[in-house]
C-alpha cells in the first residue's frame, strides 16, 4: 500500500528521537508498508541530503536494543526527503501539496510535531492547498491545549478543517506492550473478570516517575506543570484502562465510548476539598544516581519565585457501580527516586487466613510495569519449602512473572512504531477522541483553579526520593502504602 508520511517539526526533538527512529524500526524488520515515502518539515535551509547527514548523526546518539548495520540506514534513508518550510506563510504550503502530488500514495499522514498553538494554522494551510480530502490523516501530538477553553478552541479549529475520522490524537503510553496486554489480560482472559470490582479490589496505584529534571525545557515546562504534562492525558488514560467496563468489540467507538464513561465517572472536587485529596510537590537540589542535581528554581529558564508543581499525586474516585468506594491513587514526578511506570492492582485480604499473616507483608497484587520494562508480575503467597520451615504456618511471598522481551524476544513493538504504524491503517482504537480529551480537561480544572486562585506554594521534596512526605500520607489515610514503601 503506498503511503506518504510527511512530519511537521522535522528537525525537533521528536522526530529525531521517536518518529524516525520508530519508523526506521519498523522498516529494517519488514514491517513497513511498500511504497513508503517520508518527508521532513522545517524551515531551515537544508536539502534531502543534508538532513540524512543530520539524522544519521543523530541516530548514532541514541540507545538502540539492537546495533544496525550502515547498509540499513542507508535503505530507510532512500525513503526521506526533506522540505524547507515556514508554515506561517499560506503560500509555502504549496510545495508540500507539489511534492505530495508527484507521488501515487493511497494514503497520506501528517504528523504535527509541532508546538500545539500550531495546530490551527498548519490545519488551515494544508486545507487552502486541498491536503485534507478523505484520503489524508493528521496527527495531534500532545499537549492539545492549555486548559478546557484553548483545546476546545485547537479542535474547533483542527475539526474545520479534518472530520473526526481522519483525526488521530495521539498518546503514546496507550502504545505501550503492557497496556496493549492489560486489554488483552481483561477481555481476553476470563480469570481476572470477577475479581476486577469494589468487591475485591482494595486500591488502584498508577506511578509514572521520571529521574530526570526539567532539563533544557525550564521556560516550557513552568507554563506546565506535571497535573497538565502528565496527569491529564497519560495517567488518565491508564486509569480508563484498568476501570472501564469491557467493550462490546474492538471498534475504536466501543472502546472509546467506555473510557469516556469513566472520565465522566470520575468525582469532581470542590474547591475546599483540593488540599485533602491532592498533593502537590517541587523538587529541591539532591542527588540522582550519585551526581548532585540543581532543585527546580535553580533551573535555566524557571522563574525563581514558581509555584509550578513538579509532582502531583491524587486520591481520586469513579462514582460507579463497579468502583464505588475504591481509591484510585494517580501520582507522576520529576527527579524521583527511578525512573518507572506501573500500574499495581491492589486486593483485598482473605476474609479469614487459616494460616498466620506474613508479617509486614502486601496483600496479593497484579502489578503492570510499563517501564523501564514491559513485564506483568501476580504476588501471591505460598507455603515455604524449606527444611527448617516445613512445620511453619506462615506463608511467604512468590511471584508469577511475565517479562515480554523474555517471552516475544527483541521483536517487540515499541510504542510509537505501535502507534505510527497503527495510523498507517487507519486504525483509531488506541487514539483519544476529542470527548474524551474535554472531559479529562473538565476534571482537572478545579484543581487548576485552585492553585491559580489560592496562596498555597508546591511541598518541596528533595531530588532522589519519591516525592513529599505528604503524598505518603495520602495513601495512608486509606490505609495504604505506595509499592516502594511496601
Amino acid at each position: 500500500m503506498p503511503f506518504d508520511i510527511i512530519f511537521f517539526g522535522g528537525k525537533g526533538d521528536l522526530s529525531w528521537r521517536k518518529l524516525m527512529p520508530a519508523l526506521f524500526q519498523a522498516h529494517r524488520h519488514g514491517g513497513l508498508p511498500s511504497g513508503a515515502r517520508i518527508l521532513a518539515v522545517s524551515r531551515d535551509s537544508l536539502n534531502s541530503e543534508d538532513y540524512k547527514l543530520w539524522l544519521e548523526e543523530r541516530f548514532k546518539h541514541l540507545a538502540w536494543d539492537e546495533a544496525y548495520s550502515e547498509t540499513e540506514f542507508a535503505e530507510f534513508s532512500r525513503l526521506i526527503e526533506y522540505l524547507a518550510v515556514d508554515l506561517s506563510v499560506a503560500e509555502s504550503y504549496q510545495s508540500v501539496a507539489e511534492w505530495v502530488a508527484r507521488g501515487q500514495a493511497e494514503t497520506v499522514t501528517m504528523y504535527l510535531a509541532t508546538a500545539p498553538h500550531l495546530f490551527a494554522g498548519i490545519c488551515q494551510g494544508l486545507a487552502d492547498v486541498g491536503l485534507n480530502s478523505s484520503h489524508v490523516r493528521v496527527v495531534l501530538e500532545k499537549p492539545l491545549g492549555h486548559d478546557l477553553e484553548s483545546a476546545r478552541a485547537i479542535n474547533k479549529a483542527v475539526s474545520a478543517c479534518f472530520t473526526e475520522n481522519q483525526i488521530f490524537r495521539i498518546d503514546h503510553y496507550l502504545g505501550k506492550q503492557s497496556v496493549q496486554n492489560l486489554l488483552a489480560l481483561r477481555f481476553g482472559n476470563y480469570l481476572f473478570e470477577p475479581l476486577w470490582r469494589r468487591e475485591a479490589v482494595q486500591n488502584v496505584q498508577i506511578t509514572i516517575a521520571e529521574d530526570l529534571g526539567v532539563e533544557q525545557r525550564g521556560g516550557y515546562y513552568d507554563q506546565s506543570g506535571a497535573l497538565r504534562d502528565m496527569v491529564q492525558n497519560h495517567l488518565l488514560q491508564l486509569l480508563c484502562i484498568v476501570a472501564m467496563e469491557p467493550p462490546a468489540s474492538d471498534d475504536a467507538d466501543a472502546i472509546r465510548d467506555e473510557k469516556l464513561k469513566v472520565l465522566r465517572s470520575l468525582r469532581v472536587y470542590k474547591d475546599h476539598e483540593i488540599d485533602q485529596y491532592v498533593v502537590r510537590g517541587q523538587y529541591r537540589e539532591g542527588m540522582i544516581k550519585g551526581a548532585k542535581v540543581p532543585g527546580y528554581l535553580e533551573e535555566t529558564g524557571v522563574p525563581k519565585n514558581s509555584r509550578t508543581e513538579t509532582y502531583v499525586a491524587i486520591r481520586a474516585e469513579i462514582d460507579n457501580w463497579r468502583w464505588a468506594g475504591v481509591p484510585f491513587f494517580m501520582r507522576t514526578g520529576k527527579r524521583l527516586a527511578k525512573k518507572s511506570a506501573e500500574i499495581v492492582i491492589n486486593f483485598k485480604s482473605v476474609p479469614h487466613s487459616i494460616f498466620g499473616k506474613p508479617s509486614g507483608l502486601a496483600n496479593n497484587r497484579l502489578v503492570i510495569s510499563l517501564q523501564p520494562e514491559d513485564t506483568i508480575e501476580l504476588h501471591l503467597f505460598a507455603k515455604t519449602s524449606n527444611r527448617d520451615q516445613m512445620d511453619s504456618d506462615r506463608l511467604t511471598p512468590v511471584n508469577l512473572d511475565l517479562n515480554f522481551k523474555e517471552a516475544f524476544g527483541n521483536q517487540t513493538v515499541e510504542a510509537y512504531e505501535r502507534l505510527l504504524l497503527m495510523v498507517i491503517a487507519g486504525r483509531l482504537d488506541l487514539f483519544v477522541r476529542f470527548d474524551e480529551q474535554q472531559a479529562a480537561w473538565k476534571w482537572v480544572t478545579p484543581i487548576l483553579n485552585s492553585w491559580k486562585n489560592g496562596t498555597s506554594l508546591p511541598r518541596p521534596y528533595v531530588s532522589g526520593t519519591w516525592g513529599p512526605p505528604a503524598a505518603s500520607a495520602l495513601v495512608a489515610r486509606d490505609n495504604a502504602n505506595w509499592t516502594e514503601e511496601i
